[in-house]
């Protein structure tokens, strides 16, 4: 009982203490250790530190030659094993020799090697030839067999990627037990760094390399060695990957992945239509997502009423290769539906590209050129390396020759040696006093064969001896000219593009020649009326249905007061007496039929509670004018396209002037005659053109009809609604005026002039 009080005392000593130690890190109390405080930063820099520089260094990010140490280590283990010509082996069989050099479990080792093969088809130009079931890339469920069942070999490719390796061309080291040697890089005679896609996550960084072909790698790295600022956009316009699809090139974001090494790359899929079967074949998609994803996210699109074109989508993957069928229903615009696809599902996606790759032990983000830049540097070195070792080879053989040419201007003189010499372990020391030579020049010569010393034989060795001294002189001479290195490289790259070349698989198009998805491209258009009451309802009536509809049904007391005809993809704007716009889209408002009150506008627009539209319009491309008159007499010409807003605005506020109330609202699409009344009887016409255009939604206008004793403007109609028979009489033409007062015989109409002035 004591004993536990105890312990709960020091423990809520130390947690106190803890708690008040800046910067400190409390460590666990063990039974036999005492507890113990150190500075987290120390702790990250012991302990955290090497394990993140372990795992940058060691696993997740490529080196200049391509390959991370679980790829270099399985392809090398391959190329001892003899794999690079003969037949396949079991893929079991490799995984356990490669746990020579790779620690790791087999099952690690086996899934690095599914990706490197031709089978799985995730390398654009594969290391790995296969004979069995391993997996797709494009297939999240689709499971490699186990490796006891499947076999490979390594690719043909691979004679590039091991070209100097028994030259010396690069360096070794240990394994991991000390028992054999492994190369620290791989002397891949082309970039491979950028043939082949790779992707790694280390600690606090990461690397996304996308692939390139093979052909015009080659062919830009030439072109690079010739001019440092080639443009490779020219001849590497854009990345290739396995899976195919189509790359939107847009030259901006592609010139800033070739210049940084980061950048996005958008790829989409590509497909082909049944129109006499509304079917759509998907049959290539982006490298980045796989068939299983893009069924869900469709399924779901269906489920969710966001997609109502579809009836089925289905996965018929089979030995011909990937196909994803959607099956659409009758009528439905099949372009337009994979437009809409695009824009929400993964049939379009981004590859992201990072190009971080360890230069000497250093994690560096290089575009294209730094990369190449890179690359020539260390190939440089390799190749140098491999004449080197082919010199020094020769050099040897030439001071055997030399020793040969010796012993060749006296043989007799050297059979008699051997004859007289008592002992066998006396020759060599005899041979090499007896001819000034040295010991291997005496061993290869007391090597030599009774039935060769013959004149042909000695004939032959002189010629050789000949023909030697001329290859060591051009490979010495190599060594020391850098273009003829370079005269080398650019030999290998063009035999290698020659010999492994093969056409793009992904297609480029221009971001410019894609239509891009918008919401109207799913909206079906077609013919309407809109009908606005005095009460404030609204009726959409497609034109069929009007055509066979009797008599508008409305409230009692309530009439028509605008009538418009459009399109259901139209805009329609209204305008209030509070001096506020309210903007939606004609496909927004539910059809309505003849027999059917409508929607209420204050419900449908949100409107202030006492607020009344004034005026409605339809439109398409925002052109034209909009005419406001004011009871002050002032006017105001506002172009249309002033209400035009890039954001899908429902409210525009202060849409015009605010300083008098609005008495009417007219729609301009050109100049026509209008017809002004006041409350003292007063009246004018006049053409719009006398009111100037204005931008700014606010502008007061013009005053066009001057009070007389407190009078306030009434209304203005259209002339050819005003009822005058004379409209030339009231004529005004120039701005302001005092107007006419109105003459019985000049109206038509006389009712209708009367309450209009009224």
């Amino acid at each position: 009982m004591n004993k536990n009080d105890n312990s709960s005392k020091e423990g809520k000593s130390k947690e106190k203490k803890s708690s008040s130690g800046k910067g400190l890190l409390p460590m666990t109390d063990f039974a036999d250790h005492p507890s113990t405080e150190q500075i987290i930063t120390d702790t990250l820099e012991l302990n955290y530190m090497p394990y993140a520089m372990s795992v940058i260094v060691s696993r997740a990010i490529p080196e200049i030659d391509g390959f991370k140490p679980s790829h270099r280590k399985l392809l090398y283990t391959m190329y001892k094993m003899g794999l690079l010509s003969g037949n396949r082996t079991k893929s079991a069989n490799v995984v356990g020799q490669t746990m020579k050099l790779n620690p790791h479990g087999d099952m690690a080792i086996y899934d690095t090697m599914v990706r490197l093969t031709r089978g799985n088809g995730s390398l654009l130009h594969p290391y790995v030839d296969s004979k069995g079931n391993f997996g797709r890339q494009y297939s999240r469920d689709m499971q490699c067999a186990a490796s006891r069942y499947t076999e490979v070999r390594l690719d043909k490719l691979c004679e590039e990627v091991f070209r100097g390796l028994d030259k010396n061309a690069v360096d070794f080291m240990d394994n991991y037990d000390g028992t054999m040697k492994e190369p620290v890089l791989l002397p891949a005679a082309f970039p491979s760094i950028l043939v082949n896609s790779n992707q790694g996550i280390a600690v606090g960084m990461a690397s996304n390399i996308c692939s390139f072909n093979i052909r015009e790698v080659c062919d830009a790295t030439i072109a690079f060695m010739k001019d440092p600022m080639v443009d490779f956009l020219s001849i590497m316009p854009a990345p290739d990957f396995s899976g195919g699809g189509t790359i939107l090139y847009d030259h901006v974001e592609m010139q800033q992945v070739y210049d940084t090494g980061r950048g996005p790359i958008r790829i989409r899929a590509k497909y082909r239509t049944d129109k006499k079967n509304n079917l759509i074949e998907v049959y290539e998609i982006p490298y980045t997502t796989t068939a299983e994803g893009i069924i869900d996210e469709i399924t779901e699109l269906v489920r969710s009423g966001k997609v109502k074109e579809i009836n089925d989508v289905r996965d018929e993957t089979d030995l011909d290769g990937l196909k994803i069928t959607i099956e659409c229903k009758r009528g439905a615009e099949l372009d337009s539906l994979m437009t809409k696809l695009y824009r929400f599902t993964k049939l379009q996606d981004t590859f992201s590209c990072n190009f971080n790759i360890l230069i000497n032990g250093m994690p560096r983000v290089l575009g294209v050129r730094g990369i190449l830049a890179e690359w020539l540097v260390w190939r440089r070195t390799c190749q140098k390396r491999e004449v080197l070792y082919d010199l020094d080879r020769k050099l040897d053989r030439l001071h055997l020759l030399d020793g040969l040419a010796k012993i060749l201007l006296d043989i007799d003189k050297a059979i008699a040696i051997i004859r007289n010499t008592e002992l066998e372990a006396d020759v060599i020391p005899n041979l090499m006093e007896g001819f000034d030579i040295d010991t291997l020049q005496a061993e290869y010569v007391a090597e030599i064969k009774l039935r060769n010393i013959n004149r042909q034989y000695i004939m032959n060795r002189t010629a050789d001896r000949e023909n030697l001294q001329k290859e060591i002189e051009d490979l010495s001479d190599i060594v020391r000219k850098p273009h003829r290195i370079d005269a080398m490289i650019v030999k290998t790259l063009e035999n290698i593009a020659k010999k492994f070349g093969q056409d793009r698989k992904s297609e480029i198009l221009h971001v410019d020649e894609v239509e891009s998805y918008t919401a109207d491209q799913m909206i079906e258009d077609y013919r309407l009326k809109l009908f606005m009451t005095e009460h404030g309802y609204i009726k959409k009536i497609p034109l069929t249905s009007l055509r066979s509809a009797g008599e508008l049904k409305t409230k009692e007391e309530d009439r028509i007061l605008i009538e418009l005809e459009g399109k259901n993809k139209s805009d329609v704007v209204f305008f209030s007496d509070r001096c506020n716009v309210y903007k939606m889209r004609v496909h927004e408002l539910p059809d309505t039929k003849p027999s059917e009150l409508g929607g209420y506008l204050p419900n449908v627009l949100s409107m202030e509670d006492g607020e009344k539209i004034l005026f409605m319009h339809l439109t398409e491309n925002y052109e034209g004018d909009i005419l406001f008159a004011f009871a002050n007499g002032k006017m105001s010409r506002v172009s249309f396209v002033s209400y035009e807003t890039k954001t899908n605005r429902k409210k525009l506020l202060h849409a015009c002037s605010e300083v008098s109330p609005i008495i009417a609202i007219h729609y301009l699409a050109k100049d026509e005659d209008f017809a002004a009344f006041s409350s003292v009887r007063k009246a004018i016409t006049f053409s719009s053109s006398l009111i100037p255009a204005k931008t700014t939604r606010s502008s007061q206008g013009v005053q066009v009809l001057v009070s007389k004793k407190g009078s306030v403007l009434t209304s203005v109609v259209r002339l050819k609604d005003s009822g005058f028979s004379d409209p030339e009489y009231y004529r005004i033409r120039r701005t302001p005026a005092i107007g006419y007062y109105l003459k019985e015989e000049t109206i038509t109409n006389r009712q209708l002039s009367l309450g209009e002035v009224e």
